[in-house]
């Protein structure tokens, strides 16, 4: 390796690890997310460990799914999933990225359940599932 390829080298680390250096931090936030489809099975045996499965489609690349919070309204019969995505600031591809997670709704008691997926708007969609 010569003189000139070795100060080119160092001059083109130093560039590039100075300039990472002096990039502003990108700031995330959660939000809430809309999902377009969920499964979830018609029937189950009483104390058995429920899932779901959504899927949806994040605006862009700046979207990453963060989690699903379940909550349980014992009294009614009624399971509310909300689904949250972290979303960076900055540069990000503009195309519809599609995601599925798998939720887990837990145990449920006998009778019919209602679960709803939540959009951060008020609207959700729902799904019943029958507890025997």
């Amino acid at each position: 390796m010569n003189f000139k390829t070795l100060l080119l080298t160092a001059l083109l680390t130093f560039g590039f690890s100075t300039a990472n250096a002096l990039a502003p931090e990108t700031e995330e936030k959660e939000v809430q997310v809309s999902i377009n489809d969920a499964l979830v099975p018609k029937t189950v045996k009483v104390g058995e460990e429920v899932k779901a499965v959504i899927s949806g489609l994040f605006n862009n690349g700046c979207y990453r799914y963060s989690r699903s919070e379940v909550n349980h309204d014992s009294a009614n019969s009624i399971h509310e999933v909300s689904t949250y995505a972290n979303v960076s600031q900055g540069m990000c591809i503009m195309v519809l990225v599609p995601f599925t997670r798998e939720v887990e709704l837990g145990s449920l008691t006998k009778g019919e359940h209602r679960v709803r997926f939540m959009n951060g708007d008020g609207t959700y969609m729902e799904r019943t599932v029958v507890a025997e």
